[in-house]
């Protein structure tokens, strides 16, 4: 009976869809912990295809391609540790979320998912099958029991494996990060730490995959729930954890304690690694954005720089006659504080030739939000056109309370590619470009100092498309109404609950209009970072052609 079990644990970041390169990837790390002596080397949930795959694991090509890559692991893995890795498992009609155990250049363990989270972004239950309660596997002698992530958060898949000899549980996860939702899976794995008296290794993977970002944190628990190993967030890490064989059980050398950051630097790590891997895992190296002068552009440029390095931003200010000279100022102040590329690109001309090509057909009409929005698309198909010819993908960046009431062009100020700032709130907005001038880590591009001018972060928010414009003409001042979305989006309260929570039954109903029948703007608009259980897309799907409107 083996008094001591080396495990490396493998935080890492795969690319959705690149078996090979997937593939290669756990040799490495397999060849790292032969090289330290490990008895299992654990990957995370599904991390040959990457996660989520939504429809594409549905394609049998996918399946069968991902099963090879698997089994070749397992003949080319033979000498030395086991190999656990996640993956889909299309058996006897149906398809599971599994999990393989690899040893001797075979597959000798197949563990299926049991249960299917089917809320926020997640679809599992449309994707897969449930797979049967399990029980542990067997490696030079330790009894492992490997309950697949949501598996973790319910009593019954961990309580059967220890009751049927698991000794040690290993839990592979592919969870996206939400705001503090790293609390809440530390309180469900200590339950099960509790629950079965048996050491746990919580193991996420890190990266970005569209809008969502898998934060890592990966830790280990002794019995008890005492922590023994906190590994960072959004950083890779393998790490060796050291258990030894106690008369009490199975316990966990102490190890690296990484203290995690507030919440505010997370959403901030988020939107700057979501760019990153969406650039990276589709091809792109370079960026381009409309800079206006005003905020949500400047902390975008920020953010950008931060991610991919000022060489790879290029700033586009497209100035008209109603672009003030403080927003000209700023503009050019941020792009040489962030040290990236600055164009002047006017939009007078195009906009005079768009004028007079309409003016038969407008004629006898007084000019309104049509020419407003002109101007907006005039700057969109510039930016677009840069975008062809120098390979830059634009990156757009409207804020949560804009993309929620719909206080953006559609094939204007909306064109882009991504949109780091997707799920910010504006008054969120101003708090992170304040942090960001404060605060400088290792792992941004940018320099640091004050990088966003204050100038900016202190004039009031202006779309400078008509004079003397202002965002509170058209809506309610940013702290009621982010305040108001937050009720209505976030937590799906009634208007008669923000009634009650203060505000006046108008300007609910107003912003209740303005967010169904932007629905379909959202439905075109770019991807960006997810933040919250609440982010417009995969979080929160609605109907484009929808009447009803609450009259609570």
């Amino acid at each position: 009976m083996a008094d001591s079990f080396r495990l490396t644990m493998a935080q890492v970041n795969p690319v959705m869809g690149d078996l090979e390169g997937n593939a290669a990837e756990a040799r490495r790390v397999w060849q790292e912990g032969k090289a330290a002596g490990a008895d299992l080397v654990a990957l995370p949930e599904m991390f040959i295809t990457g996660y989520n795959a939504q429809d594409l694991i549905l394609k049998p090509a996918f399946q069968k391609a991902a099963m090879a890559e698997i089994e070749a692991l397992a003949r080319d893995c033979a000498d030395g540790p086991a190999l656990a890795i996640g993956g889909p498992l299309a058996e006897d009609g149906a398809l599971y979320n599994a999990y393989f155990i690899c040893r001797g250049g075979k597959i000798v363990h197949r563990q299926r998912k049991h249960h299917l989270p089917n809320y926020t972004v997640f679809d599992e239950k449309r994707l897969f099958d449930a797979g049967p309660l399990g029980g542990p596997y067997d490696v030079g002698g330790v009894r492992v029991g490997s309950p697949i992530c949501e598996d973790a958060w319910f009593e019954d898949v961990s309580e059967t494996m220890e009751e049927t000899g698991a000794e040690i549980l290993v839990v592979p996860n592919g969870s996206p990060y939400y705001r503090d939702k790293f609390d809440r899976r530390m309180s469900h794995m200590v339950a099960r730490v509790i629950e079965t008296g048996l050491p746990l290794v919580y193991l996420n993977m890190v990266g970005g995959q569209d809008d969502q970002v898998f934060d890592g944190g990966s830790f280990v628990l002794n019995p008890g729930g005492e922590l023994a190993v906190q590994l960072p967030v959004f950083d890779k890490r393998v790490v060796h954890v050291d258990f030894t064989r106690t008369d009490t059980g199975w316990r966990a050398a102490h190890g690296e304690k990484a203290v995690l950051p507030a919440g505010e630097e997370q959403d901030y790590r988020v939107c700057t690694e979501a760019l990153r891997d969406y650039m990276g895992k589709t091809g792109f190296s370079k960026v381009l954005l409309g800079l206006s002068g005003g905020i949500d552009s400047a902390l975008v440029a920020t953010i950008a720089v931060d991610a991919l390095g000022a060489e790879n931003v290029r700033c586009v200010m497209l100035p008209s006659e109603y672009t003030s000279q403080g927003s000209l100022d700023d503009a050019k102040d941020i792009a040489e504080r962030l040290g990236c590329r600055y164009d002047y690109l006017p939009i007078s001309g195009p906009r005079d030739a768009v004028t007079e090509a309409l003016a038969p057909l407008f004629e006898g009409t007084a000019p309104d939000i049509t020419e407003e929005n002109i101007q907006s698309r005039l700057r969109g198909l510039l930016l677009m056109a840069l975008s062809n010819k120098f390979g830059e993908m634009l990156l757009t960046t409207g804020n949560k309370s804009e993309v929620a009431v719909g206080y953006a062009t559609i094939y204007g100020d909306m064109a882009g590619g991504y949109n780091p700032i997707k799920d910010m709130y504006k008054t969120r907005v101003f708090e992170t470009c304040r942090w960001r001038n404060a605060v400088h880590r290792d792992w941004m591009n940018g320099p640091g100092g004050e990088v966003i001018p204050v100038s900016i972060i202190d004039k009031p928010p202006s779309a400078e498309l008509r004079p003397d414009q202002k965002d509170e003409d058209s809506l309610p001042p940013y702290d009621e109404l982010d305040a108001i979305l937050t009720m209505l989006v976030d937590e799906e309260r009634s208007v008669a609950e923000c009634v009650a929570a203060g505000f006046a039954r108008e300007t609910v109903k107003r912003v209740e209009h303005l967010l169904y029948i932007s629905e379909y703007k959202r439905f075109q608009s770019a991807p960006g970072a997810r933040l919250s259980k609440k982010a417009f897309w995969l979080d929160r799907r609605y109907p484009i052609v929808n009447r009803f409107r609450d009259k609570s």
